[in-house]
């Protein structure tokens, strides 16, 4: 019994090292990845008409620029725009385009081609008719 007790200690002492060597490996790996990632910080400034690559990334219920991951667009002035604290704003659907049906395998999606604008911006976006008669009832009269 007290051999077991002795190695039993003794293996949780070596695991401990093993943590303790392993976390001073991750912190110097860390502290050389910053290292690189801040010699390439820059500040950049923008111009209105300038043309820059933005990333958003789609929110439920709130329009944001577009609604692919990233697209070339071209600066703004932000005044023209009611943009929120969060920066984003609400986009208003013009007219109805085209309508259509999503076929998979089991079900069928109905889908509505919608024109959006704001301001000097027009999107054309396909949407579920579910949202479409839920928020934007007026459009379909």
């Amino acid at each position: 019994m007290g051999e077991s007790k002795i190695l039993g200690t003794e293996s949780v002492r070596e695991v401990n090292e093993v943590i303790s060597r392993i976390r001073a490996w991750m912190i110097a790996s860390q502290d050389q990845q910053k290292s690189y990632a801040d010699l390439k910080i820059r500040d950049i400034d923008f111009s209105i008409g300038d043309y820059v690559f933005l990333r958003v990334s789609p929110m439920k219920g709130v329009r944001r620029f577009w609604k692919e991951l990233g697209k070339f667009i071209s600066c703004v002035s932000y005044e023209t725009l009611s943009i929120q604290e969060d920066l984003s704003y609400e986009e208003k659907p013009v007219q109805i385009l085209d309508k259509n049906d999503k076929v998979l395998r089991i079900k069928t999606i109905p889908l509505f081609k919608v024109l959006w604008k704001n301001s000097a911006v027009e999107v054309e976006t396909w949407e579920l008719e579910s949202d479409m008669r839920e928020n934007y009832m007026e459009l379909l009269k």
